[in-house]
This record gives C-alpha cells, sequence and structure tokens, in this order.
C-alpha cells in the first residue's frame, strides 16, 4: 500500500470534495504518516464568472498543489462506472468533505469506512447549507463533526467533535475558513486512533436535529416584513451566494453589510438616509451596498449620487 509518491505502507485512502471547507483536510491527508493518499473524487470543472470560463473546484486545485496525479472528476458519483473507477484504486478509507452529493454503498464499505467532516454541530444542520444556517438562527456556537457515514443524510454515528463560539459578526466565507482549519485538525488528531480501531463512534442524538436544504437565487431577497434581526443575519449569511438584495425604483441593490437601527423608523418597506424599514416599526441600516453593474460603495454614497431613493418603497418581486 503506497501513496504516488511511493511512500512505506499506509491505508489507502480516497478523499471525495469538491467546495473549500474541505482543503485544509485534503492537505492533512497528504502528508499524514497514516494513510497513502492514492486519489481524489471532486466535481468537474463548471463555468465561473461573467467569462462563464470552465474552472476547476477547490479541491482539484489543492489535489493539483499536492502533486496528485489521480484526480476523478464523475459528472455523478451514483453511476455504476464512477463507483467502479474509485474502487479500482483499492480503498480501505474513504475520507468525504463538501461534496454535494449521495456515496454509494459500496463506497461506504470499505475496510475502515468512510469518515465524512461537517461543518455543524451534528444532529443540528444536517444537510446542504450548515454554515449559513447556523448564521441565520443566531446559534451561539457551532463547530466541526467527524462522522462515519451511513446510508442517511449527515445521520451516522459521530467519531468527534470541534466547538467553537460565535459572537454574531461572523459571514459565511469567514466562518467557512475558521471551520476549515478546525476540520483539518480535527481529522489530523483522530485518524490514526481511527483507523487502529481505537475509537468507537457514538450514535447521534435523536433531539436537536434540523435539515438545511440548498439556497435558491430568490432565497437571497431581503423580505421586509422580517425583523432587522432576521435581515442583518441574512446578510451576513448569505455571502457571497445567493447574496441579500432587494429592488428599488433605481435599479436592484445588493446589500454587503447591515445593522439592526433604533426603533424609530420609515413606514415598513420605505428608504430614509440611513437604511431601511422592517418589520414592526424598526429599521434595516445600510452600510455598505452595490448597485446592478456599479461597485460596492457605503449606503451615504449610494444616497448622495441617488437623492431620489429617499423615501421611496421596495419594489416586491421584480
Amino acid at each position: 500500500m503506497t501513496d504516488e509518491r511511493g511512500d512505506g505502507p499506509r491505508a489507502r485512502t480516497v478523499f471525495i470534495g469538491s467546495g473549500a471547507f474541505g482543503r485544509e483536510s485534503l492537505r492533512r491527508l497528504g502528508s499524514h504518516e497514516a494513510v497513502a493518499l492514492v486519489g481524489v473524487v471532486t466535481a468537474p470543472p463548471r463555468p465561473a464568472g461573467r467569462s462563464q470560463q470552465l474552472t476547476a473546484t477547490p479541491i482539484h486545485l489543492a489535489a493539483d498543489d499536492l502533486g496528485l496525479t489521480t484526480i476523478l472528476t464523475p459528472e455523478r458519483l451514483r453511476t455504476p462506472e464512477s463507483v467502479a473507477a474509485v474502487l479500482a484504486l483499492d480503498p480501505e478509507l474513504i475520507v468525504l468533505a463538501d461534496y454535494g452529493q449521495i456515496v454509494p454503498a459500496a463506497l461506504l464499505e470499505v475496510r475502515h469506512g468512510a469518515l465524512n467532516l461537517h461543518p455543524s454541530l451534528l444532529p443540528r444542520h444536517r444537510g446542504a447549507t450548515p454554515i449559513p444556517a447556523a448564521i441565520l438562527a443566531g446559534d451561539a456556537e457551532t463547530g466541526v463533526t467527524l462522522m462515519q457515514m451511513d446510508s442517511g443524510l449527515d445521520t451516522g454515528p459521530i467519531v468527534d467533535q470541534h466547538r467553537i463560539a460565535l459572537d454574531g459578526t461572523e459571514t459565511t466565507p469567514l466562518l467557512e475558513e475558521r471551520l476549515e482549519t478546525n476540520a483539518g485538525g480535527l481529522l489530523d488528531r483522530n485518524l490514526g486512533p481511527w483507523l487502529r480501531g481505537e475509537l468507537e463512534a457514538r450514535p447521534q442524538p435523536t433531539e436537536g436535529a434540523t435539515l438545511t436544504r440548498p439556497l435558491r437565487r430568490e432565497d437571497g431577497r431581503l423580505d421586509v416584513a422580517k425583523s432587522a434581526i432576521e435581515l442583518e443575519r441574512q446578510v451576513r449569511a448569505y455571502q457571497p451566494w445567493p447574496g441579500s438584495f432587494i429592488d428599488t425604483p433605481v435599479g436592484r441593490l445588493v446589500v454587503w453589510s447591515a445593522s439592526p437601527g433604533p426603533s424609530s423608523a420609515p413606514t415598513r418597506g420605505v428608504f430614509d438616509d440611513l437604511g431601511l424599514g422592517v418589520g414592526d416599526g424598526e429599521r434595516l441600516g445600510l452600510i455598505e451596498v452595490q448597485p446592478a453593474g456599479g461597485k460596492r460603495m457605503p449606503w451615504e454614497a449610494f444616497v448622495r449620487g441617488h437623492p431620489s431613493i429617499v423615501g421611496s418603497s421596495v419594489i416586491a418581486g421584480a
């Protein structure tokens, strides 16, 4: 059992992932004394940016940096051909982080099983969007769970968890970076004991389970019926996608930064020089916005350039 660099006997390991959250875990696998990283499975390149240029996943790029040559990019992992390609690598361990597809049962049955790094304190925030969900809910803490995968959606038994406190200022990109590092450390310290059979996964508790779903573009629309606190959390949670936006008489505005304002506020859905009336007599203070086709700027600068916005109303469902 050797890795692509020809090192000594180690557990043959395949890493499965696509998103940035899994990069540090992949790097830890690449240098861990207990494993031989024999391949990576990730999503195929997708069009990205205004130019729609084909772009490899963050995991593909990280695998390139490690010098790995066995990088599989199936469109669907569940096809017989995709499963056969992974099993042809003769893996003894599967490690997964931020992949976005169901893993076929045949890959869960390798000698040391399949371990999943999930960015929440399971069973809270199972599913596709746990990091935004923690911010939206105003959770006081979150973390990373290392679990043994089963046939369910993030329902497998827990190997270990790392907990972190939240202070209510986190954005999804910054929290993901922090949890990426935590995930790498969590995997690193548990991998050897897991392979030696020294750890026993414990079933997830049945209480406190929640399920998240993939985000849609329309989720980013700011609903002025919600409270200022809820909307401020949304602004932080939905970065970079789907973003948080409002349609106005002068065009769509993306809101990058906001704050719950004083109770004295304009009518719900109406702008003033400080922000937007929301909820029940509240104001969502607008700090940084971006007009369609324009650059990010302070709300005050936008108002100076578009004074007619003051006193105008949000256009619903535009």
